[in-house]
């Protein structure tokens, strides 16, 4: 009797375990793609000189773009959305990656920053796919954390406060970081089950944290 329910049990969760693993696949290979899109958009973007586009015009594009990817996620039209907003907000990194680049030590800087977002991603969901443990928990925190740091680059933007900027990239860094933890961890334990909405939550992760490091290690080599 006792067999038997250990095989009714392990059937019953096969079927979720598949799913989850079907999910986790879907979500690293888009992602993967999308990350490369955004390096040829960005790649555009450099080589055509482009300058940096208006923030209020980049949010309005990216809560747009976020807004129909969301509502087309069970389709494959979200496929072609998802492509679109982080094609675009590819083409608005470069602007970024080329400024710094200009600077004496700018290699330096964007590869540093480059290779510590790489890191940081991997060794995260590595360690949030291994150890399966459930991050869930910080949810109402960094919708809160998030939320608050938007407000407070704003104001450093209006006020031209660097040293604000610097004190709310840190944040970001940190908040982008329990992200990753948090998103895996959603998709693992079964709170995200849709493959597109996992990949955007991992891409502006990755995104947020590139561009907060850049920003920082800008500023504490001199350049910034």
């Amino acid at each position: 009797m006792e067999l038997y329910e250990k095989a009714t049990v392990q059937a019953q969760a096969s079927p979720s375990v598949l799913a989850t693993n079907k999910l986790i696949r879907n979500t690293y290979i888009l992602l993967s793609m999308t990350l490369l899109f955004s390096g040829f958009t960005a790649g555009i973007a450099m080589v055509t000189n482009a300058p940096f586009i208006n923030p209020f015009i980049t949010l309005a594009v990216y809560f747009g773009l976020l807004f129909l990817t969301t509502s087309l996620r069970n389709s494959a039209w979200g496929l072609l959305s998802i492509f679109a907003l982080t094609g675009f907000m590819g083409y608005t990194l470069g602007p970024i990656i080329h400024y710094y680049l200009s600077l004496p030590n700018g290699n330096q800087v964007v590869m540093t920053a480059m290779g510590a977002t790489g890191v940081i991603f991997l060794g995260l969901s590595g360690y949030a796919l291994t150890t399966r443990k459930d991050f869930r928990f910080m949810g109402a925190f960094l919708m809160i954390g998030i939320l608050v740091g938007f407000v407070a680059s704003l104001v450093a933007v209006f006020f031209s406060l660097p040293g604000l900027a610097l004190a709310v990239s840190t944040m970001f860094v940190l908040l982008m970081s329990g992200l990753i933890l948090y998103q895996t961890s959603e998709m693992i334990h079964g709170g995200e089950t849709n493959y597109i909405m996992a990949t955007i939550t991992l891409y502006v992760s990755i995104y947020n944290l590139l561009t907060s490091l850049l920003h920082l290690l800008g500023a504490l080599m001199g350049e910034d």
